[in-house]
């Protein structure tokens, strides 16, 4: 899992897609059913080769062969920095996997052209899992979730203890945050975030992770549905905090170099930060954390409100989900074996052995400890990410604006104006 970038920034182009996987199927005479013509489906992702997701897959193949005997399912993992690039080489020649995985946001709204709405197939699930809106374009759902993916603000208690500080009662204020930081590093040398904007993924974090705290419920709820004023103080706020949080040293050194995937979480974990902004599934969560801090030293706390008017939540969406492809020869076969990848017993065991949030809310994470229970608490009022909203082109475009902004060659002012003409050119 360690090895694995969640959201890395995506290197390779131009890659064919000989050779990786495409569906093989074998031909039966006219006149029988789709299903019985096509025997085997092909999936693509990145997560079907971690051993943590081993009985996961087991699990969801064990279902889908329950229902479906004689079909072959074939997982085809390919590097997540190679990913979407040759995913987007299978889209253009039309021919490619059944099923793919996707993350959820931008990078599977910028290709439903290629993929098969499946609200008639999933109907009997849409109670059962959460986080479909980042799946949805239109209208319409495109892919089932498997993970809830967030970023809520971890916090290491052993440090808030060496400072003399209540751990059970973090920062609820921004300048709070700023007297607890000063403790902390007076007390232990620890830096207040543990900071890495390498792939200039660290600013997506910190806009989803803090931007609750920063603007209004209305302008939140707003930017999520397309309303974005970037004009507004409390935007540019979000930009001038990333920055002052640099200019005053509360951050690590060497950010800008130093890798969100994975680096940065060894720094909050050897207790060299006291706080990051991390994640809810994949890495960099609370599983990969209590392998250095015990269940009761790892805290989960709101964003600290640095407007007036600002209600803090939980920033959250569907992480990753599958897919079908509009190419597959039989749309209710390839749903089938979605809809087994988002199964109960399935998606339970993902929990059990990776620590991913599953989207299934009937789970019990009751003996997970404080910081998992916390962040599920949570769920019923958290909204999406902020970040999630934005196009994959103006994401691409924040992460290098920010490393410009950390590094001082750029303004918030000149930050926030090309931000806004490349969101609404998109």
């Amino acid at each position: 899992m360690r090895q694995q970038r969640w959201w890395a920034v995506l290197m390779v182009a131009g890659l064919a897609v000989t050779g990786c996987g495409s569906a093989a199927r074998t031909e039966s005479p006219s006149g029988e059913s789709p299903q019985k013509q096509q025997q085997k489906l092909v999936v693509w992702d990145w997560k079907s080769s971690e051993p943590a997701a081993a009985t996961y897959i087991e699990k969801a193949k064990a279902d889908f062969a329950a229902r479906h005997p004689g079909v072959t399912v074939e997982f085809v993992a390919q590097p997540f920095d190679q990913y979407y690039t040759l995913l987007g080489t299978a889209i253009q020649s039309g021919k490619g996997p059944d099923v793919m995985l996707f993350n959820g946001g931008g990078q599977i709204r910028d290709r439903t052209d290629a993929l098969l709405p499946l609200d008639q197939y999933v109907a009997e699930d849409k109670s059962r899992l959460a986080g479909w809106e980042a799946f949805g374009k239109d209208g319409k759902i495109y892919a089932a979730p498997v993970t809830l993916q967030g970023h809520p603000i971890y916090y290491n208690k052993a440090l808030y203890e060496k400072a003399g500080l209540d751990p059970a009662k973090p920062p609820a204020t921004w300048d709070e945050l700023l007297d607890s930081c000063a403790a902390i590093k007076k007390a232990t040398g620890a830096t207040c975030f543990a900071l890495g904007n390498k792939e200039g993924a660290g600013i997506q974090f910190w806009m989803s992770g803090l931007g609750s705290g920063i603007l209004t419920p209305q302008e939140y709820d707003d930017w999520i549905a397309g309303k974005r004023d970037w004009s507004s103080p409390h935007v540019r706020r979000i930009f001038e905090l990333w920055k002052e949080a640099q200019d005053k040293g509360l951050n690590n050194k060497g950010a800008n170099s130093t890798a969100m995937f994975t680096d940065i979480f060894t720094v909050f974990e050897t207790g060299k930060a006291a706080h990051i902004i991390g994640l809810m599934s994949d890495i960099g969560h609370w599983k990969d954390f209590s392998e250095f801090l015990p269940p009761d030293k790892l805290g989960v706390m709101q964003a600290p409100v640095a407007s007036e008017g600002a209600t803090p939540s939980l920033p959250y969406d569907g992480g990753i989900g599958y897919a079908v492809a509009k190419w597959t020869k039989d749309p209710q076969l390839a749903a089938d074996l979605v809809r087994s990848l988002t199964s109960t017993e399935a998606l339970t065991a993902f929990y059990a052995k990776a620590g991913a949030i599953a989207s299934d809310t009937t789970i019990d994470v009751s003996q997970a400890g404080p910081a998992v229970g916390g962040i599920v608490q949570e769920i019923k009022t958290g909204k999406p990410a902020l970040h999630v909203a934005l196009s994959s082109k103006t994401l691409d475009l924040m992460g290098r604006l920010s490393q410009q902004l950390l590094s001082g060659s750029a303004t918030v002012d000149e930050v926030v104006e090309q931000l806004a003409a490349s969101d609404r050119a998109g």
